[in-house]
């Protein structure tokens, strides 16, 4: 989990959800000469974006979470204003339906 974006309105978290470290994959031997490397099926990265003035969050995954690191590629190619930053945001956050609870 990285913290990408954090400001008095928003919050913006990478998540990689179902991340292995590549040593701690386990091993099965099929045939008792090669190791087969067993790789999570459902490996996928999100966003999670929390808008503080609602205080609510979504979170995005799949092609939501794709698009998302477009916008994060283009920001890094061309250095965005905050404001620029928090417009792409808060369309995001306007699919934010659930609530922020601190566990």
């Amino acid at each position: 989990m990285h913290t990408l974006y954090d400001s008095d309105t928003y919050s913006v978290t990478h998540m990689l959800a179902n991340a292995v470290a590549t040593d701690a994959t386990p091993e099965v031997s099929l045939d008792r000469t090669e190791p087969v490397r067993i790789v999570p099926t459902l490996a996928r990265h999100g966003f999670e974006i929390v808008d503080k003035r609602a205080n609510k969050e979504v979170y995005l995954d799949g092609s939501w979470a794709e698009l998302f690191q477009q916008h994060i590629s283009a920001w890094q190619q061309n250095t965005p204003t905050q404001e620029e930053v928090e417009d792409t945001l808060e369309q995001y956050a306007e699919l934010a339906q659930n609530p922020v609870l601190v566990h």
